[in-house]
């Protein structure tokens, strides 16, 4: 049986998760070797690789879980991707947060269904992807990005995953300061910081958080944890601040061969998590003993700006046409360009014309300015 229907391609809800294979959806491929491969079917597709070929239409209105034999003997197990396999091969401007941290995060901040919370740094979509889940149809999502190319491959990512139906969730583009400032003071129960300098909005966060609200940072380096820590206890207005790292170490299973694997996925960011205390209360002042020079002297940071790693212009580019040719393949099942690589393509070279003319404008303001110093010269000269 083939099903090769055009019109309501995706049921809406959970049924996208079920039911046979689609035309216009994605579907992960795993050989005998354990390599796996992420495609989108089309009615016109075909797959090719060194452990076999076919046509997705030999694919399409089977069941998911199916084990395909190609023509060269070689056998392909089809299934949906999970969240964590589509986190890792989905198109990217910034570097997401994988999917071991993401499920922290949820855990550790307690991300309950119906929760109002503000997501500051939402890159490509991967922490947004599981925050809506937690929050669910009832919550609301609301995600602050200062780059507005990120913003644009983060909606395309998240709705890819959810399509029509998904829960409220609102993209902001500009300063967090300004965002949490504009909400009602105490209305928010999680503020989630996955940027470069967090302890910049500690007090905006401290403003729109409720009591017993949760803050948590997601950060790169010691340097940036032991900075939001202080600053956050210097803040009087939360509780003492928990750091923790995630670390996991899959394990080689063979009869009695058992061992840990070789390579594992080790440090790729620090959680700190603190929740927000009564605004007529001070803090507890945790009883310790002092660690030997641990504040002997003033702290004093590194001064140095922090800058985001610089992706190319061209990458940016080349992920929105991606994903805005993945939408066509979703609505119509063919891997012809559609409406939403049209759309694209006229903003591109609509982008391009205007950086083009800011270019020319600014090459014409430096020739006027080599004419008045040259004229200058020639009358002091005189």
């Amino acid at each position: 049986m083939i099903f090769a229907v055009k019109e309501n391609l995706h049921p809406l809800g959970a049924e996208r998760r079920r039911g046979p294979f689609r035309a216009g959806e994605r579907v992960q491929l795993t050989d005998t070797k354990g390599r796996k491969y992420t495609v989108m079917l089309t009615n016109e597709g075909f797959f090719q690789s060194q452990r076999g070929s076919f046509r997705h239409t030999d694919l399409i209105g089977h069941e998911e879980g199916t084990v395909l034999e190609t023509q060269s003997g070689h056998r392909l197990q089809a299934m949906r991707p999970l969240v964590n396999d589509y986190v890792l091969s989905m198109p990217r401007g910034a570097t997401v947060v994988y999917p071991k941290d993401a499920g922290q995060i949820v855990q550790q901040a307690d991300v309950f269904p119906g929760a109002r919370v503000v997501e500051a740094g939402l890159g490509s979509g991967a922490l947004a992807l599981s925050l809506l889940a937690a929050t669910g149809m009832n919550g609301h999502l609301t995600s602050v990005e200062r780059r507005p190319e990120f913003a644009e491959i983060a909606k395309g990512n998240v709705r890819s995953w959810y399509g029509e139906e998904m829960p409220p969730w609102s993209v902001k583009i500009g300063d967090l300061d300004d965002v949490l400032y504009s909400m009602d003071e105490g209305s928010i129960d999680h503020v989630i910081l996955d940027m470069l300098a967090p302890w910049e909005n500690i007090d905006a966060a401290a403003f729109a958080l409720r009591s017993g609200g949760v803050i948590l940072a997601y950060v790169a380096t010691t340097t940036q944890m032991s900075r939001f820590v202080e600053e956050l206890r210097d803040s009087g207005g939360f509780t003492e601040p928990e750091s923790s790292e995630t670390l996991i170490r899959t394990w080689h299973l063979d009869g009695l061969s058992v061992r840990p694997d070789h390579r594992m996925v080790a440090h790729t960011g620090f959680l700190v998590v603190a929740r927000r205390i009564g605004r007529e209360s001070t803090p507890l002042v945790p009883k310790r003993r002092p660690a030997p020079a641990a504040h002997s002297e003033p702290l004093v940071w590194e001064e140095t700006e922090l800058t985001e790693r610089a992706i190319s212009e061209k990458k940016l580019r080349k992920v929105r046409r991606d994903i805005a040719h993945r939408a066509d393949v979703e609505k119509s099942g063919e891997s012809a360009q559609g409406a939403h690589l049209e759309e694209i393509n006229k903003k591109l070279a609509a982008e391009s014309e205007a950086r083009a003319q800011k270019r020319y404008e600014e090459r014409r303001r430096l020739r006027e300015l080599e004419r008045a110093n040259e004229g200058s010269d020639i009358d002091g000269e005189e």
